[in-house]
């Protein structure tokens, strides 16, 4: 186990991101602040197709959207994966093209299947009966056949926090291969004049170490896969397992790469289908999101006040918090924290890195461990924020947005500009 009073682990911070002028940078740009490592996220990206194939890969844009993100996506070759019209007007409008994208959602509305069909997006991934009754009704009155991935829940436990687990069959998303409903929505697929089955879809959770689950998970919709094909006649061409590869934010987090998850993945698809008897195997693809963004940024605030309680716990608090990053408060995620003037120091402090909105469980870290004397106007950075940390932002208490910049080759751009004031009140009528 590690110190935790030791320094920071420079490994859980993007490469370029240790040798810029932090400081400069929050005093030019304001704080909070995302700066993101572009050459990281393209790295990440060129690892995924590296061992999974230049066109089996499809970022889940969920993690981290803006139009910049999406010209790099397509830069580096990958697919996109939107999951609402929102993500994909995005998408859209950064000129990706719509025959890459993947359109998920457990609930899509009919404006968002049609934005879908109009543009020509790729896969639509089918989650409901509900779901295949509008398609078919949309895709018949527009004259079109789109392709259509079946969303199977398989019944795993991904041994992950019960919020972003959705494998089992409690969830929320897809058709559950008990009881042979999956069987049944991909036969409707393969049967429908208008549509047509372009394989299956199982993502059983986020932030996932235990990569024995994605085994199971395999063996199961390859399994369904045969009876598919039995029922058919037609055979399934494309599994896409979703992402969830999990990232280290904790010093104590283990590291799962890329390499390893592509193995057990391609192992368990060539014994699924070896023991199956499959001789053509299905094109196996992934979305990615976390794994390619979290490690990418870091997250700059600006300390305000540090309180310390007689005999309880030290605040450190800073200008940010749940409405930059809502994990902590939404299912416990944890992060460390560190002083970037100070970023070789011990740091015996213990405290909790309070945000400044009017909650008391608006905690950026609850435990972090800092180095000793941490002042009012220290700038306080916490790496590994470049997942689900923007894109969750809000304007809770009408606090402004941060900005985002990207950098590169030591020079950095605004990819998302901070909000003002005035724009927290664009859409008030008055």
């Amino acid at each position: 186990m590690s110190d935790p009073a030791a320094p920071i682990d420079r490994a859980l911070i993007a490469p370029a991101l240790l040798d810029l002028d932090l400081e400069a940078l929050a005093a030019e740009y304001g704080t909070p602040l995302f700066v993101y490592d572009e050459d990281e996220l393209r790295s990440r990206c060129r690892e995924y197709t590296a061992h999974f194939g230049d066109d089996n890969v499809a970022y889940a844009s969920k993690a981290f959207l803006c139009r910049a993100m999406t010209r790099l996506v397509h830069e580096e070759g990958l697919h996109l994966d939107v999951a609402t019209g929102g993500e994909l007007h995005v998408g859209l409008q950064a000129a990706f093209p719509a025959d890459r994208m993947i359109l998920h959602g457990n609930n899509k509305s009919e404006d968002e299947l049609v934005a879908a069909l109009d543009a020509g997006v790729g896969r639509i991934v089918a989650d409901s009966f509900d779901e295949l009754d509008r398609l078919e009704r949309l895709a018949a009155e527009r004259g079109v056949v789109p392709r259509v991935l079946v969303r199977v829940t398989p019944g795993v436990e991904a041994h992950t926090h019960v919020f972003i687990e959705t494998g089992t069959e409690e969830s929320k998303f897809g058709f559950t291969v008990t009881e042979g409903v999956a069987l049944a929505a991909a036969a409707r697929v393969a049967e429908s004049p208008v549509l047509s089955l372009a394989g299956l879809h199982s993502h059983i959770g986020s932030q996932i170490y235990v990569l024995e689950s994605y085994r199971r998970a395999v063996e199961i919709v390859v399994g369904l896969a045969v009876e598919i094909t039995a029922a058919t006649g037609q055979a399934v061409e494309e599994l896409n397992l979703g992402g969830g590869l999990g990232v280290r934010y904790l010093l104590d987090d283990p590291e799962r790469d890329v390499a390893e998850y592509a193995k057990v993945l391609r192992g368990a698809l060539d014994d699924a289908c070896a023991a199956a008897r499959i001789t053509t195997k299905p094109r196996l693809m992934v979305e990615p999101g976390r794994s390619i963004v979290a490690q990418g940024a870091i997250t700059l605030y600006r300390v305000g006040t540090v309180k310390e309680i007689p005999g309880g716990p030290t605040y450190v608090a800073v200008d940010g918090g749940m409405s930059d990053n809502p994990r902590p408060v939404l299912y416990g995620a944890g992060y460390e924290a560190y002083l970037p003037a100070r970023i070789d120091e011990p740091r015996p402090l213990v405290a909790s890195i309070a945000g400044k909105h009017c909650e008391q469980g608006d905690l950026v870290v609850a435990d972090a461990h800092l180095p000793a004397g941490v002042a009012v106007g220290d700038l306080l950075a916490v790496p590994v924020t470049g997942a689900y940390g923007y894109s969750m932002a809000s304007n809770y208490n009408q606090v402004p947005r941060p900005a985002v910049l990207f950098v590169r080759e030591g020079r950095e751009r605004v990819v998302i500009r901070r909000e003002t004031l005035d724009d927290l009140l664009r859409l008030d009528e008055p």
